[in-house]
C-alpha cells in the first residue's frame, strides 16, 4: 500500500488497500509497456479466454479491460478527488500484477506521487495522468491489436467512472470533492478543443417499471460487445436491450 493513500481504504473501499503499491511489494509484475506488446498481450488474452467458450477477441479484450478499470479507478479517483494527490500513471511508470486468471490484481507504481498544487482545479489537469498518460495509450494498444473501436473501451471506463462517483456520493463523500469528476463527464471537449472520450457515457431515460410506475433507466451509450461471446447475455444497462443491433454504437 502507498502510505499517503491509507485514509481512502475504509468501509467498502478496504478491498483496494493493496491495489496501488510500490517497489517493495513482493508480487511479480510486468511493466505495462511490455505487457501491451502483441505477443505478451496475446498470451494474457489467451489465458483470460480459458474461462469462456467463445473466442471473439473483441469481446474478450473489452471484458478484460472492464476488470482492469474496476480495479484501477477506485484508488486513483479517490487519490485525485479526495486527497488531491497526483500519482505517476504513465505506462513506463506502471507494472501490472496479474492473478492466476490473468486479471489485474495490483499496479506497482514507480513512486508515490505528490500533492497537486493548490491552484489546480481544472478536471482535465487533475485527471491528465489517468486519461492521457494511462488510459489513452492503454486503450489504443488494445484496440489496435484486436480491431476494436477505442470508443468501446472508453465507454467501459466512463460507465464505471460515473457509477463510482455515485457510489462515493452514497458513501457520504462531500459533493464538492466529487464535483471535478462530474464536470469531467459533462464537458464535451477538452481545453484544446479535442473530443472528451468520457463525455456523458451514460444516459438516464424515462421508462415505466413492471408496476407501471415512472422511473429512470440507466443506459450506456456504447455497447461493450460482451454479447459476442455466446454464453454471455447483454449487460443490464446495454443500449441493445431497447434498440436492435445496428441502432446502437458497438464496434
Amino acid at each position: 500500500m502507498i502510505d499517503v493513500l491509507a485514509p481512502l481504504f475504509r468501509g467498502e473501499f478496504e478491498a483496494y488497500r493493496e491495489v496501488l503499491v510500490l517497489a517493495d511489494d513482493p508480487r511479480p509484475g510486468m511493466p505495462l509497456d511490455r505487457l501491451l506488446a502483441p505477443a505478451a498481450f496475446g498470451d494474457v488474452l489467451g489465458g483470460f479466454a480459458q474461462r469462456y467458450n467463445g473466442d471473439d477477441r473483441r469481446a474478450l479484450a473489452s471484458l478484460w479491460a472492464k476488470h482492469y478499470i474496476v480495479k484501477l479507478l477506485p484508488p486513483v479517483m479517490g487519490a485525485t478527488l479526495l486527497l488531491r494527490w497526483r500519482l505517476p500513471l504513465s505506462l513506463h511508470d506502471t507494472a501490472v500484477v496479474l492473478d492466476e486468471g490473468y486479471l489485474p490484481q495490483a499496479f506497482r507504481l514507480s513512486g508515490k506521487g505528490e500533492p497537486f498544487a493548490a491552484d489546480v482545479s481544472d478536471p482535465f489537469e487533475l485527471f491528465s495522468g489517468l486519461l492521457d498518460d494511462h488510459l489513452q495509450p492503454l486503450f489504443q494498444a488494445i484496440a489496435s491489436q484486436v480491431k476494436l473501436s477505442p470508443k468501446v473501451l472508453w465507454s467501459n471506463a466512463g460507465n464505471y467512472f460515473e457509477n463510482l462517483l455515485n457510489l462515493m456520493a452514497r458513501a457520504g463523500m462531500p459533493a464538492e470533492r466529487l464535483a471535478a469528476g462530474r464536470i469531467l463527464l459533462d464537458t464535451r471537449t477538452r481545453p484544446d478543443g479535442s473530443r472528451n472520450p468520457l463525455f456523458q457515457p451514460v444516459q438516464y431515460l424515462p421508462v415505466h417499471d413492471e408496476q407501471g410506475q415512472p422511473t429512470l433507466r440507466r443506459e450506456r451509450k456504447v455497447c461493450c460487445v460482451r454479447y459476442l461471446l455466446p454464453e454471455l447475455e447483454l449487460c443490464g444497462n446495454c443500449p441493445l436491450k431497447v434498440r436492435p443491433p445496428g441502432k446502437a454504437a458497438c464496434v
